[in-house]
């Protein structure tokens, strides 16, 4: 069986640095074939997310601003991707975003490659 993130480009969006370091192996022990780390929505602007990444991993908050915009960006285009957040309004989640997983920290590492794996459309949801 092939890695979850086989071949895969993901983005994550994550500004505690060694929960990105950890969040970047682990994508990277399941078969992700790039993975690049925004620590700040500043450093991603402009930057056509959509034909470079296959999936995105986007945490809630990064240095105090909030992604939800960008997530709704990321909808717009088709680039799948879960919330992974130490913030737990799961609400605001579902009803802004539904059918977008939450997960929250802190996270096991096989959860979040499952739930981002689902969104992309591999693996089994539950």
């Amino acid at each position: 069986m092939s890695p979850l993130l086989d071949g895969l480009r993901i983005l994550v969006l994550e500004d505690e640095f060694l929960i990105a370091m950890d969040v970047e192996q682990l994508c990277r022990d399941h078969g992700a074939r790039e993975v690049v780390i925004a620590r700040d929505l500043a450093e991603i602007n402009g930057r056509e997310v959509a034909t470079q990444f296959d999936a995105a991993i986007v945490d809630l908050m990064l240095g105090g601003t909030s992604t939800l915009e960008f997530a709704a960006g990321l909808r717009k285009t088709g680039v799948p991707f879960v919330f992974a957040s130490g913030y737990s309004d799961a609400e605001e989640i579902r009803t802004s975003f539904p059918g977008v997983r939450l997960v929250t920290k802190p996270y096991s590492g096989e959860d979040l490659v499952e739930a981002l794996a689902v969104a992309y459309g591999r693996g089994s949801p539950g």
